[in-house]
């Protein structure tokens, strides 16, 4: 099989996921800032300045004077997310059916 088909999706997968634990390792932790975020996730400092920057676009996070923290659309987020998933979950669940009665 063709991994080509499915690339593009598992990175999308892996930056959202990344965001995710970005995103809630500055709840647990906040203030925080990227040098201590890069630590705790073991990820490189671009890529967590990268990933604050969207959270910070997207109105999740705010940057302080101690560090980041997040907003007051953190749980919404959340919730609305735990939702998303949910109809990723079912839409993956609907093709592998079309692929089992093949």
């Amino acid at each position: 099989m063709s991994e080509e088909m499915f690339s593009g999706t598992f990175g999308e997968m892996d930056l959202i996921e990344r965001h995710i634990r970005m995103l809630r390792a500055t709840k647990e932790n906040q203030p925080v800032g990227i040098i201590r975020l890069s630590e705790l996730l073991d990820i490189p400092k671009h890529k967590v300045r990268y990933s604050l920057r969207l959270l910070e676009r997207d109105g999740l996070i705010t940057a302080t004077q101690d560090g980041a923290v997040v907003t007051e659309k953190y749980e919404a987020f959340m919730s609305e997310l735990s939702k998303e998933l949910d109809r990723i979950v079912d839409k993956v669940n609907e093709i592998r059916d079309v692929v089992s009665h093949q």
